[in-house]
């Protein structure tokens, strides 16, 4: 079910249920209806949607069913609006998160590679201390030998 559906059918759930009760109520006898002057008994104040017009010559409960209908629709197109309006601001954070995300993941990049010469770095120091360490161990073993050579001879 559609949000449409389900704000319509909430809108309309009472009428519903008031012509079930009149026809569940079917037996006993209606009361009369009594029409009430145009004069006595204006219709609801307050503008109608611009895209609807009372025709001529319908009688004033026609007036006022075709009315109450009308706005009872222009209220679910009013909150349906307002529910767009509310996704445009919600779907502009998004955007907006989005974009630190993006941000964020290029400082997690920089970051990454700065990370990485520093490790390159470090590695290129212990290399270059095994190898002096090594050609220390060289020069001392040579040296021990020349030494015990020269002590021999």
């Amino acid at each position: 079910m559609s949000f449409t559906d389900e704000v319509l059918a909430s809108k309309f759930s009472d009428i519903e249920r008031d012509i079930g009760d009149v026809i569940q109520n079917g037996n006993r006898a209606l009361p009369s209806i009594h029409i009430i002057p145009k004069d006595e008994h204006p219709l609801p104040k307050g503008p109608m949607p611009d895209y609807v017009s009372h025709k001529e010559g319908v009688n004033q409960v026609g007036k006022l069913s075709a009315e109450v209908i009308v706005r009872e629709y222009e209220a679910a197109v009013k909150e349906i609006e307002a529910l767009g309006a509310e996704l445009k601001d919600a779907a502009k954070r998004c955007e907006e998160t989005v974009a630190g995300v993006h941000s964020m993941v290029n400082e997690i990049k920089e970051l990454a590679a700065s990370y990485r010469e520093e490790g390159k770095r470090y590695f290129l120091q212990i290399e270059e201390c095994s190898l002096m360490t090594s050609e220390v161990r060289t020069v001392c073993e040579e040296l021990k030998k020349k030494i015990a050579t020269t002590i021999a001879a």
